[in-house]
């Protein structure tokens, strides 16, 4: 029997050192594998480089190792929401490798699935491809680091010639991802938007560690309702129920029915 749980989160990532790089999932802040953020943060590890759509909010997600100063470089396809990202990103004391979502999505996957590289449409025409786009600043405003120009080959698509981009597949030291549910072999189930990112992380790592909510005993889970298989996964640790927090709350005023419809004016808001 291949039993793959550890008994804490800070036992988890013990063994992850400075200047490892992850991939981490979560969309948002929907599925962060926090608790093993936090262990990472308590335990101090540094100069970090990793890789996730984006790097949380100030004060939660992958926002509290970079508030504190952990993270070397980003690779991201959205860097919203987190004013310490940007001040740090333009004073030329954090490096970012800016990703088309798409794309980042493809690369993960490709690392996972050993494949070392890929043609794609995305960013053809642009910076993306032509290099240029600012990876590190100065601090007075200058580039001090470029991205570089890719490959661009065309290729015949449906009897019509077109340009393709090469991207680079990820790989990375570590894996952190979060879980709603798994069992002692490593079998995962992601629930909603936390499945985004979250299996192409683990499929990139090459050591995969998972945080879940409810850890089950093999066989208690339908082979069918598996979302990744336990062969990614080399570390789990259940940590229960986890906060679910919101990066925006957009609410709007409540739909009052016409007056004589017999409906009750309502007083609420919805979200």
């Amino acid at each position: 029997m291949i039993d793959k749980t550890w008994p804490t989160a800070a036992d988890a990532v013990a063994d992850i050192p400075d200047g490892a790089s992850l991939a981490v999932g979560g969309f948002g802040l929907s599925g962060n594998p926090i608790a093993l953020i936090e262990a990472l943060l308590a335990q101090g590890t540094r100069d970090l480089s990793v890789v996730s759509n984006n790097c949380g909010v100030d004060d939660w997600g992958l926002g509290i190792l970079l508030g504190a100063g952990r993270i070397r470089k980003m690779t991201s396809s959205y860097v919203g929401e987190n004013k310490e990202f940007e001040r740090r990103f333009l004073s030329g004391e954090l490096e970012l490798e800016l990703t088309p979502q798409g794309t980042l999505a493809e690369k993960l996957r490709a690392g996972g699935a050993g494949i070392a590289a890929f043609y794609t449409r995305t960013g053809v025409g642009t910076q993306v491809a032509e290099g240029g786009l600012p990876r590190r600043y100065d601090g007075s405003g200058g580039i001090a680091v470029a991205s570089p120009p890719k490959d661009v080959r065309t290729f015949a698509v449906g009897g019509e010639p077109r340009d393709f981009v090469l991207e680079e597949a990820i790989t990375t030291d570590f894996a952190l991802v979060h879980a709603y549910k798994g069992d002692r072999h490593g079998n995962l189930v992601f629930r909603k938007a936390a499945r985004s990112f979250n299996p192409l992380a683990a499929m990139a790592g090459r050591t995969c560690i998972v945080q879940v909510e409810h850890l089950v005993e093999p066989g208690e889970i339908d082979p069918d309702a598996v979302h990744l298989p336990g062969v990614f996964v080399h570390r789990i640790v259940e940590v229960g129920a986890v906060d679910k927090r919101i990066e925006k709350r957009t609410v709007r005023a409540a739909v009052v029915a016409p007056t004589g419809s017999g409906a009750t004016a309502a007083t609420t808001k919805e979200w």
